[in-house]
């Protein structure tokens, strides 16, 4: 038998989630600084989760967390990641095309150099990729407001 919503224990976890919460309405000034620390030492001293969630719901908390720093940093982290892997993975491909060229034209004496097709195809992509991701930390379009 499951216990009813009004009873379900909070624990440190889901205190810590309505800190950090808590945190980002006084950092983007949702909080002034009495009301944040009364709101966060109840957050501390709350034994149940409608009691958390009474003290962030009068918060825009989805707001909150899409403007959070440390979420930001991390999806710029990832964007940078996934452009270095781009670069990585194509600067082996062009390395295995040119290999192929050169041994095809030491061996068949077909000297065409066809590997700038392809070079070339998948470096506007990687150019692509990377000017965004690093412009702005992110592959996403901007928003405008």
């Amino acid at each position: 038998m499951t216990a009813p919503i009004a009873t379900i224990r909070a624990g440190d976890a889901d205190r810590d989630t309505t800190a950090r919460l808590l945190g980002l309405a006084l950092a983007q000034g949702y909080l002034e600084m009495p009301e944040y620390e009364s709101r966060l030492q109840t957050a501390f001293t709350a034994g149940t989760r409608p009691e958390l969630h009474a003290l962030t719901a009068d918060l825009p908390v989805a707001h909150l967390r899409r403007n959070d720093p440390a979420r930001r940093a991390a999806l710029r982290r990832a964007a940078r990641r996934s452009v270095q892997f781009h670069v990585a993975g194509y600067l082996a491909g062009s390395l295995l095309m040119l290999d192929i060229w050169l041994t095809v034209g030491l061996t068949a004496g077909s000297w065409y150099f066809w590997p700038v097709w392809p070079i070339m195809g998948w470096g506007i992509g990687v150019i692509c990729h990377a000017v965004p991701a690093m412009a702005h930390g992110s592959i996403r379009p901007t928003r405008i407001a």
